[in-house]
């Protein structure tokens, strides 16, 4: 849909999720991400594929503030509940 933000690949784990289990994840899902097919069929979907330098926990945990101090005055403003 034009003028509609689209989205990338993200994994979200528990809180406590050990760092090195999260590296370790982020390693094979960078891996996953970097084969050609695997794109495609993810591009084919939908999503908009980051670079490389995005895909590090750090990046996907700023993008998700921003995401959230931009969303969350519209949907405040409209009253949006949880059902």
């Amino acid at each position: 849909m034009p003028g509609f933000p689209r989205c990338g690949p993200a994994l979200w784990v528990p809180k406590d999720m050990p760092k090195d289990v999260i590296g370790k994840l982020n390693a094979a899902t960078v891996e996953a991400l970097g084969d050609p097919a695997v794109r495609k069929q993810l591009e084919n979907l939908g999503l908009q594929m980051p670079p490389k330098d995005k895909l590090a926990p750090e990046a996907l945990g700023a993008w998700q503030k921003a995401e959230i101090a931009k969303w969350w005055p519209m949907i405040k403003a409209a009253n949006v509940k949880v059902e």
